[in-house]
């Protein structure tokens, strides 16, 4: 199965995908410090080192479904054409594709989780709130009728005030529905 991240920055989707990946003893294939790397190599940010960096994720995680595993990749995916990549690599392998949405439902925690925020990713600057409100603005709707299955949507929505125990068993619920 290939579980896609979803969400802003700061919304909580990493402590999800952690927390899922060790339950699953699934790898996470996280974009932000591929694209880490990437500038720690000498690739400007002048370059397109974002979609770089989810092409090189889609390689990682096309590498894992083909020894037969499950991966969560870990990512923004907010617009419609990175989501269609996921598919589009799922079905490659034709395994189901699952996306999990984290949100954080108040606007102040979020603010301080993300000021708070120190993941160390060397080369990779924390972006501040205004960059969350351009994102958010650029945020594609999701598609109302896509479904994997017949009565299956493909994307559950978390909130990441909810303890992260109880957003990774109401997953883990939701893809034992899916597989």
């Amino acid at each position: 199965m290939l579980i896609a991240m979803a969400g802003l920055p700061g919304a909580g989707k990493s402590t999800v995908a952690g927390a899922l990946g060790r339950r699953l003893a699934a790898p996470v294939v996280s974009v932000d410090p591929i694209e880490a790397a990437m500038r720690r190599a000498g690739v400007g940010p002048d370059q397109p080192t974002g979609l770089a960096a989810y092409l090189v994720a889609e390689a990682v995680a096309d590498g894992v479904l083909a020894l037969g595993q499950s991966v969560v990749v870990d990512a923004v995916n907010a617009v419609e054409a990175a989501r269609g990549q996921w598919r589009a690599l799922a079905a490659r392998h034709r395994v189901p594709v699952v996306f999990l949405e984290v949100v954080c439902s108040d606007a102040g925690v979020h603010r301080a989780r993300l000021a708070a925020r120190r993941r160390g990713i060397e080369g990779f600057p924390e972006p501040d709130w205004a960059a969350v409100e351009r994102l958010r603005a650029e945020f594609e709707p999701w598609p109302r009728e896509r479904a994997e299955g017949p009565g299956r949507p493909e994307r559950l929505v978390l909130d990441s005030l909810d303890e992260v125990e109880w957003n990774v068993s109401t997953a883990l619920g939701f893809l034992g529905a899916v597989s």
